[in-house]
């Protein structure tokens, strides 16, 4: 079983102070790294060893910063680095469009990717809110007949959902990291179910302690089916969040 961290790369020193707290986390032996196109830091720069030490690290790649014609921008990085496994995702398009985007979907991407670089391991996201079941199985399927290894999912707010989904993904058969995250106010729930469409269940609360609860029962979960977990600090530290659970 696997656990890993998600860290925010707003900065060199930011990122060095998160990998600090994550150092106390003893269980925790994976990081994985947004690309946010905000910051200067990009996602695979992030992973350098030399910065993640004894970590492995997965940075996340965005399709749609993909140019389909041109040379994958971090292919070198990847490969003189050493990283090994990366998370493909879609990727938001900016509001102005202030940046050059491109029509290249997950499955372009994982297929090129495992191409160019075989000796990569390839995670898909999987998102039990964005459409229905039946169809965001079938968008999975597309991608691990891509060359996808394995699924990094969303967040997910009820472990009704977590079992509904994981009695899918045991019959797919592949490798799979169970999401969670700190909902720790009003605001940041409203985030979840206008922006990312998330279903939160009756009882749930935009408490530090509920979130703590959540991720608790989450790794119970994934512990009892060999699974893996990653756990995305929003607004709380890694400690405040994960001290005592993992």
């Amino acid at each position: 079983m696997r656990i890993s961290v998600e860290l925010i790369p707003r900065s060199d020193e930011d990122l060095d102070r998160q990998l600090v707290e994550v150092a106390e986390l003893s269980s925790v032996d994976t990081v994985n790294v947004p690309d946010i196109v905000r910051f200067p830091l990009r996602s695979w720069q992030a992973c350098n060893p030399r910065r993640i030490g004894d970590l492995r690290a997965i940075p996340h790649l965005r399709a749609i910063d993909v140019d389909p014609e041109a040379p994958l921008p971090f292919s070198r990085t990847l490969r003189e680095d050493g990283v090994s496994e990366v998370l493909v995702i879609a990727g938001d398009a900016p509001a102005d469009m202030s940046r050059p985007v491109y029509d290249t979907s997950s499955d372009c991407l994982i297929r090129r990717l495992k191409h160019e670089q075989p000796q990569l391991t390839v995670y898909a996201a999987l998102d039990p809110y964005r459409q229905g079941l039946a169809a965001e199985r079938d968008y999975l399927l597309r991608k691990l007949d891509a060359g996808a290894d394995g699924v990094f999912t969303q967040p997910f707010f009820d472990m009704r959902l977590v079992e509904i989904w994981g009695d899918l993904l045991a019959r797919i058969g592949t490798t799979v990291f169970w999401g969670a995250t700190s909902v720790t106010n009003a605001r940041a729930a409203r985030y979840w179910t206008t922006r990312n469409r998330a279903v939160l269940p009756a009882g749930f609360q935009p408490t530090l302690a509920h979130s703590r609860t959540l991720a608790a029962e989450l790794l119970s979960y994934a512990r009892a089916h060999a699974d893996n977990v990653y756990f995305m600090p929003i607004r709380a530290s890694c400690l405040a969040y994960l001290r005592g659970i993992v």
